[in-house]
């Protein structure tokens, strides 16, 4: 196996190092955050260059792949500070981190035979001089056959990339060359012979729009280990922890999560958020192309630029971001759009729309303009815009960036957010808040749905809007009477 490190800089790497969770993404996923980094070891001899096949061994079933940001050390790190931990990375790049789950067993806690393995892990194709780079403003992304797979942003760390360094040469010196693989995000899982897996790092900062390019590697048929040692084994609870987020369990869950948000009002929900300190969160302006449409949905986001020609030219033609992003999005994804609510021209259409909606997404909002308004109205999928224009982007947008944080009519978007529309408009849910939200809406629709009910028959809104104590036992009794009716319908 080449060495792409010492091919790239000139130094021989002494150690590979990779932390175990970094991302809240995967934090979540894996049901745990680390209040401090945690840390294991991976074989030099794994390291290998970008374009190479990565063999899984005959009779192994589960080989889970792993795009992170990888650090080379430049210069000796030995008991820095978090302020001084970035300045001894020399360069970044793009790695995937590759592991045999069905070996895991074997040796526990140390992943020797699991992680180290020839080749399983690959670096580059280019290394970014870290000098030039904000690190906290780095993405990772990957890809399985085509397929966006994971996106998370360097912003959203659990440990900075400072302190990762700093807390690591307290008792280890840090030596130039030396990779240090600074944690996956949500998406993690498995792929099998003839899988192409392709790993990107760049930059979101406008400023220094740079990129490793992709770190494409393909999985083959590997023969089967020999006989002498401890061989591949699995069993159903570690398919689940290797395939991660692709779990149908957590799919389930979170489909049912979405469908409890989509029957509720979207004023409902921003009166709950107003209880919890949450204002802005509306995605101002936007309208759906018809009346009666519902959604719910994790955030895919997009973001455009203010027109320049000459960035046109280099990010407007082709398979841009725009379409990058309409052609990749998952089943039950909202692709949400910044625009800066210039509605003086199209941000998407009735072509792109219809694609969103062969691909199962959930719905399309853009604070910007649709154009083909007509033809996009009667598409299935719920499409919310500033308004209708016939102009392409062209004449004032340059679709720029995907999977990044966005303002999309006055309020900030994070990949993964929730985004919840009907005919009032549309607005973002923190993950966290979602379930808990679904339940007390639910709630307060049911006791709007009584007081409804008693101000029909004629009674005053004074106690009863909002109830008094005295109401609040009707309602009790109205919602016990209300399920006795309806069990007795069912019998």
């Amino acid at each position: 196996m080449s060495d792409p490190i010492t091919a790239a800089t000139g130094y021989t790497p002494s150690k590979v190092i990779a932390v175990h969770l970094n991302y809240p993404s995967r934090a979540a996923e894996r049901g745990r955050t680390p209040t401090h980094g945690s840390y294991f070891l991976k074989a030099p001899s794994s390291l290998a260059a970008t374009g190479g096949d990565v063999p899984r061994p005959a009779g192994a079933e589960l080989l889970g792949f792993e795009g992170e940001i990888a650090l080379v050390i430049g210069t000796q790190a030995r008991a820095v500070t978090p302020d001084q931990g970035w300045s001894h990375v020399g360069w970044v790049t793009a790695a995937n981190d590759l592991g045999l789950y069905d070996m895991r067993y074997a040796d526990s806690g140390s992943n020797v035979r699991s992680k180290s393995g020839d080749g399983f892990t690959p670096l580059g194709p280019d290394m970014l001089p870290a000098a030039e780079l904000d690190p906290t403003r780095l993405r990772v992304r990957t890809w399985i056959n085509g397929e966006l797979a994971q996106s998370d942003t360097t912003d959203t760390l659990l440990f900075g990339f400072g302190e990762l360094i700093a807390d690591l040469s307290r008792l280890s010196t840090l030596h130039p060359g030396d990779v240090l693989l600074t944690g996956t995000p949500a998406g993690a899982s498995v792929v099998t012979p003839g899988d192409v897996m392709e790993v990107e790092v760049d930059s979101v900062d406008l400023a220094r729009p740079v990129s490793t390019r992709r770190l494409r590697s393909t999985v083959t048929e590997g023969p089967k280990l020999a006989e002498w040692g401890a061989q591949p084994k699995s069993d159903d609870a570690l398919r689940a922890a290797a395939h991660g987020s692709t779990a149908a369990d957590e799919q389930r869950d979170d489909a049912e999560l979405m469908r409890r948000l989509s029957r509720v009002g979207v004023a409902t929900l921003s009166a709950q958020l107003r209880k919890r300190g949450l204002n802005n969160v509306h995605i101002d302006g936007v309208h759906p192309a018809k009346q009666g449409e519902s959604f719910a949905g994790r955030a895919r986001t997009l973001r455009y630029v203010p027109l320049r020609e000459d960035l046109f030219t280099t990010h407007g033609g082709g398979f841009n971001a725009q379409k990058q992003v309409i052609d990749t999005v998952a089943p039950g994804e909202v692709v949400v759009m910044e625009a800066r609510g210039d509605a003086s021209a199209g941000t998407i259409g009735d072509i792109l729309a219809l694609r969103a909606q062969v691909r199962g997404a959930a719905a399309v909002v853009t604070d910007g303009a649709v154009r083909d308004s007509v033809v996009t109205g009667d598409l299935d999928i719920p499409v919310f815009s500033g308004a209708a224009h016939p102009a392409v982007l062209g004449r004032r947008h340059v679709p720029w960036d995907s999977d990044v944080a966005i303002a999309c009519g006055g309020t900030t978007v994070r990949p993964g957010d929730i985004v919840v529309g009907d005919d009032d408009g549309a607005l973002v849910i923190p993950p966290d808040l979602a379930d808990e939200l679904a339940d007390a809406a639910a709630e307060q629709e049911r006791k709007e749905e009584f007081i409804a009910e008693q101000v029909r028959a004629g009674a005053g809104i004074e106690d009863l809007y909002p109830m008094n104590a005295q109401w609040e036992q009707a309602y009790e009794q109205w919602q016990h009477d209300t399920r006795e009716q309806g069990s007795r319908g069912h019998g």
